[in-house]
């Protein structure tokens, strides 16, 4: 099982483990961020490197159909690059990742924490699905919660790992595995009824200090709202050493 079957040419078929929980028909955009990430990390590179931030702008929905994605070098460097890539259907480009890849150094010794690891995913509370919630990618994801809940509003610290496969016949990397879950902070930490309010990101930011270990991401998610409905949901993601990365998303916050 997965996400996306390889076909020809950087093409996909998306699967209805890409579903998202409001419409059978779009996809949670979990997977496709994971797979814009890795076709930027195919980019060949000379020397040791790792992303240190990636954002993807969401352009509209992705519909459950064939995508295609390109990816290319957009600014070389010795040191630092940035890179490009597409995702679109049916000729129409759905969303723009660009990410800052860093030649990689020993930086042990001068090292700083992000506060302290979470409990193990073990003592969280398995979750399932709330009623009238979709399945696709929620039934793709193993999700425990150490503090919160899909279901109820308000900040939450939720484990989660893949139960299938980002591409068929591929183990997905560490920054895979990240930014299948990313997606998900303004999901359950989420302060409004979601059947009586929109709250949609159009864009995702993660910045990364090191490659996640392990199949299990943890996310610390809260959500803040504006005045004027504009919001923001930041996620601390962790693996089971501590911190290791910080996501934010720009919320359109609206009544239905």
């Amino acid at each position: 099982m997965a996400f996306y079957i390889p076909l020809e040419d950087n093409s996909f078929e998306s699967t209805e483990h890409t579903a998202g929980p409001w419409s059978p028909d779009s996809q949670h955009f979990g997977p496709p961020t994971a797979l814009l990430a890795r076709a930027m990390e195919a980019l060949p590179t000379t020397q040791p490197s790792m992303i240190a931030r990636i954002t993807v702008e969401i352009l509209g929905p992705l519909p459950l159909a064939t995508v295609h994605v390109h990816a290319s070098v957009e600014r070389p460097g010795k040191s630092v690059e940035l890179l490009a890539a597409e995702l679109s259907t049916n000729g129409r480009v759905v969303a723009r990742g660009r990410a800052w890849r860093m030649a990689t150094s020993d930086s042990e010794s001068v090292r700083t924490e992000d506060g302290e690891p979470l409990k193990a995913p073990e003592e969280g509370i398995l979750l399932s699905r709330p009623e009238g919630w979709g399945g696709g990618y929620l039934d793709a994801m193993e999700m425990r919660a150490l503090s919160g809940s899909l279901a109820d509003a308000g900040p939450a610290t939720v484990w989660a790992r893949q139960r299938v496969a980002l591409v068929k016949g591929e183990e997905p990397t560490g920054l895979q595995r990240l930014l299948t879950l990313a997606d998900s902070g303004n999901g359950v930490s989420s302060l409004l009824d979601p059947r009586r309010w929109y709250f949609i990101n159009t864009e995702l930011t993660v910045h990364v200090r090191r490659q996640p270990e392990g199949e299990w991401i943890g996310m610390d998610a809260h959500t803040e709202i504006g005045d004027h409905g504009v919001g923001t949901a930041f996620t601390v993601l962790h693996d089971r050493r501590g911190p290791l990365a910080r996501g934010a998303q720009a919320l359109l916050i609206k009544p239905r």
